[in-house]
């Protein structure tokens, strides 16, 4: 009885911090706050098709197609239905399956009754692309373990289950390892994880491109809402503060209210006492303070604004003390995105209009805080910052925050934004261009640039969006949900820089989902003008578009919005929104 009730102290103390947890009725005592219960849940996947297979004789390997049927997932008493390898002194053997699109997660094996009871060793190889389901670690593709194993080796047991993995993938290639060996496989089934929360916010339009466009921003944010929001969900599965900017704007445009935003800002805050810059960039605290009032204009949460207070104020403060001669003069890791990088005028040039952009959010969320000392004194900082214009440097992340920050008219922008098309264009940054674009009326230029630099990912076979793109990869370019043949280039393994080289380029990265916002923001017309969503613009820019309609999530409900064009060009709307909601048009 004492061991009983020390076990049971013990599980008290493990689950001090669980809270909505329903728990086994054995745990008796009360369970003290703090710890979440996982939000997420877990589907199981069968197999789309077999892409490869080492032996198509049937000798080593038979009844391939078999792992493409649903199963349940238990190991059963009778072989019936199953797959088997062989691997005799001199073959190895292995196949290739594809799930169909990209998810995270891992996988399910299911054994079966073989003729031994020892463990058999399979090697799993986890890939974004076919070419890394198919590569190996540390070779000159690029291919890495780095933040997720996504190639081990592993041992199988005989009659039962195991379940493997925690990354992003879409394909997976086992290999039978030993030698005079045979496998028996019931199933084997992808762990999507997951989320289950609703599409709320919607688009569509006469142009499906521009929906599948839509729907792959969306999802891409969608997977990476996992613990926390991540970046992406095989490497970078972190809390990126910059990268949070576009994501939490899809959220607000696709789910609404969620958790994952608060609790990410929460912990990166927690994280980075102040004077530390988050992840160790000027910019990213820059960044926690647009997502604080662009979340608090779209949620309207007073109660979690309040507790930002204290960690706002002495930011804005720490921000305005890195103005020399009415320049900006940030320290730590001066950075925008990758491709810009290398080019310091840009970078001081976007820091410049950042920190504008950013003390007058600091403003506007110290007046509604009744902070009016430190509102008033970032406004004194933007008007000095203001008049120093810096340099574009030839470069479209300058010129869109120089636009967005009202140092450059947006026409003079767009003019660098329009030049060679989307080149320049970076899949993070790619989201402020189309923005400064629009703020120079330029709707149809910025609805061409989303059809061909986020299509041209789709082109290629993407179900998620990247870490990085250039329309030049196209050319001549294989597909990454194929073994891409030796006339072609293959995108993953030869493309890429900085920390994304080749193979350890994301696919499915949250940052470049920007055009899911972008769409409903300027397509569809929905402007959020007052804090909560309580008044609401619809000003719709159609473009070549003859349709678009869809729907907007608010803390009080749905506005949904439909919009036709007319014969003479003029567009008929018409609205439904919750009686809390303001609409001006």
């Amino acid at each position: 009885m004492k061991r009983y009730l020390v076990f049971l102290s013990l599980l008290t103390w493990a689950f001090t911090t669980v809270t909505n947890a329903q728990l086994p009725p054995v745990f008796k005592q009360p369970i003290a706050t703090g710890l979440k219960k996982d939000p997420r849940v877990r589907y199981y996947l069968p197999p789309e098709r077999m892409i490869w297979r080492s032996d198509a004789t049937g000798k080593y390997i038979q009844h391939a197609d078999r792992l493409l049927k649903v199963g349940n997932g238990q190991a059963e008493l009778v072989n019936k239905d199953l797959t088997v390898l062989k691997n005799d002194k001199s073959s190895k053997t292995g196949f290739l399956i594809d799930f169909g699109k990209e998810i995270f997660g891992g996988l399910q094996i299911t054994t079966g009754l073989m003729r031994t009871k020892t463990p058999v060793k399979v090697r799993v190889r986890f890939g974004e692309s076919v070419t890394e389901a198919m590569s190996d670690v540390g070779g000159t593709d690029g291919a890495t373990n780095d933040h997720a194993m996504r190639d081990f080796i592993i041992e199988l047991p005989w009659l039962g289950g195991l379940e493997v993995g925690n990354t992003g993938f879409r394909f997976v290639r086992i290999d039978l390892l030993e030698a005079d060996t045979e496998l028996l496989l019931k199933e084997v089934s992808a762990i999507f994880m997951y989320r289950d929360i609703p599409y709320l916010g919607s688009f569509h339009s006469d142009d499906e491109r521009l929906n599948q466009i839509w729907a792959t921003g969306a999802y891409t944010v969608h997977l990476n809402m996992q613990q926390y929001l991540w970046d992406g969900i095989k490497r970078d599965k972190l809390v990126w503060i910059g990268d949070m900017h576009p994501e939490m704007m899809v959220i607000n445009s696709v789910f609404g209210y969620n958790e994952v935003v608060p609790m990410s800002l929460d912990l990166a805050k927690a994280a980075t006492p102040l004077p530390a810059w988050m992840n160790g960039i000027s910019s990213y605290s820059m960044w926690w303070v647009l997502i604080q009032r662009d979340w608090y204009l779209h949620q309207g949460d007073m109660k979690y604004l309040q507790l930002q207070r204290q960690y706002l104020i002495g930011l804005l403060k720490q921000l305005m003390t890195k103005i020399k001669d009415g320049k900006e003069a940030l320290d730590g890791n001066r950075f925008l995105d990758w491709p810009s990088s290398e080019n310091k005028p840009a970078i001081h040039a976007g820091l410049q209009a950042m920190l504008v952009m950013t003390l007058t959010a600091g403003s506007e969320l110290c007046h509604i805080l009744k902070e009016a000392e430190t509102a008033r004194a970032c406004d004194e900082a933007v008007a000095i910052l203001k008049k120093n214009v810096p340099d574009i440097a030839e470069s479209k992340q300058a010129a869109a925050l120089l636009a967005l920050a009202g140092l450059l008219p947006a026409e003079q922008a767009n003019t660098i934004l329009s030049k060679d098309s989307t080149r320049g264009f970076s899949t993070f940054y790619g989201y402020y261009m189309l923005q400064a674009k629009a703020m120079a009326g330029d709707y149809q230029g910025a609805i061409n640039n989303i059809r061909d630099y986020w299509g041209g990912m789709l082109d290629l076979g993407a179900t998620t969006f990247w870490e990085d793109f250039d329309l030049s990869w196209k050319e001549n370019a294989g597909r990454i949900d194929e073994i891409v043949p030796k006339d072609k280039v293959d995108v993953h393994a030869t493309y890429g820089a900085y920390c994304y080289k080749n193979l350890r380029h994301s696919l499915a990265h949250g940052w470049a989902a920007g055009p899911t916002s972008w769409l409903t923001t300027h397509v569809l017309g929905i402007k959020v003008m007052a804090p909560g969503c309580k008044v609401v613009k619809i000003e719709p820019h159609l473009g070549d578009l003859k349709s678009v309609s869809g729907s907007f999530p608010t803390p009080f409900g749905l506005i949904k919005v439909n919009h036709l064009k007319m014969p003479d060009g003029k567009i008929k709307t018409t609205v439904d929104a919750p009686k809390q909601v303001k609409i001006i048009k």
